[in-house]
């Protein structure tokens, strides 16, 4: 009876831990939805009702102002027979893979160098995230100033090395290049610093290793440095493709609205700015958004698959 006894106790017991431990939880899972509640509520609001409404109305014919008119699969059947917008799908493709694999490239070695104890490290830190946090419109007219073929910087600086002055922005095989260097210029900081943070959770154990074993700064690059930093380059490299697929600004601000300058460097973003606030064809602005969803998640899953074959954790 006594071990009888002891054991109804210990049951007792651990039902009343289990009830204090749910009471418990129940208001500490309350108070955390209260503080994400307004993240939660402009998530809804300003993210997904306007995609989902976005979505119903690629179905439909709408002007922005009248009630829409459903028209089936109408507009993504239009979609592929615009030769603007499969052009602008190719400049944006183009557009990608230029920028995002020199940014990162660039953005690692810059990340490496700032690891290195030298002085000033926190003026050369500051230095490179500037353009960051630098308005993407403000970046554009500097871009656009810099190379103006009559009095832009780059031309003037060309000039007194006798060098040729190419029309920038004017010249078709030279423009999507232009607005590329402008945004690797734009974005590098920002990838710099997260590969940075990564750079400095590397043990230094590791490096000290190989020393003993006499690698020399190259193969500690590539065998320690690089293998260990791939969490955080694949983070960046998604980040980056996400972006550059949705360029709009840097296009617009650098090359205005003239249509002959804008057919080799339209983007999808820029067909949909178009379409929906110039034309006031809603219904095809949002099978464009719908169609650059769609080419985003399909990249994102193949990096994702990919990404277990080089990214080691």
């Amino acid at each position: 009876m006594g071990r009888l006894g002891n054991y109804q106790t210990v049951t007792e017991s651990n039902k009343k831990t289990v009830i204090l431990k749910k009471k418990t939880f129940s208001k500490e899972s309350l108070l955390a939805y209260l503080f994400i509640s307004p993240f939660l509520l402009g998530l809804g609001i300003f993210f997904l009702i306007p995609a989902v409404a976005s979505f119903y109305l690629s179905f439909t014919t709408w002007d922005g102002l009248s009630a829409p008119d459903f028209s089936g699969i109408t507009n993504f059947i239009n979609l592929f027979q615009d030769q603007t917008f499969l052009r602008a799908m190719l400049n944006t493709f183009v557009f990608t893979i230029l920028s995002v694999p020199t940014s990162i490239v660039i953005a690692t070695l810059i990340a490496t160098l700032l690891n290195q104890k030298i002085k000033g490290m926190v003026i050369y830190r500051t230095l490179y995230f500037i353009p960051v946090i630098t308005m993407p419109v403000a970046v554009g007219m500097v871009w656009r100033w810099l190379y103006n073929s009559e009095y832009g910087l780059l031309n003037f600086s060309l000039s007194l090395l006798n060098l040729p002055q190419p029309a920038w922005l004017f010249d078709e095989r030279l423009a999507l290049v232009s607005i590329v260097i402008a945004s690797v210029w734009m974005t590098v900081g920002n990838s710099t610093v997260i590969l940075l943070a990564g750079l400095q959770g590397i043990p230094q154990s590791y490096y000290e290793a190989a020393v003993i074993d006499g690698a020399n700064d190259i193969k500690k690059f590539f065998y320690i440095t690089l293998p260990l930093l791939s969490p955080s380059l694949f983070f960046v490299l998604v980040i980056s493709m996400i972006n550059s697929l949705q360029v709009f600004d840097l296009v617009y601000m650098m090359m205005g609205e003239n249509v002959g300058l804008l057919y080799p460097t339209r983007t999808i973003v820029y067909s949909m700015w178009e379409h929906g606030f110039r034309y006031f064809n809603m219904g095809y602005a949002s099978a464009q958004a719908f169609m650059l969803f769609i080419i985003i998640l399909f990249l994102t899953i193949i990096q994702l698959y990919f990404q277990k074959k080089w990214v080691h954790y």
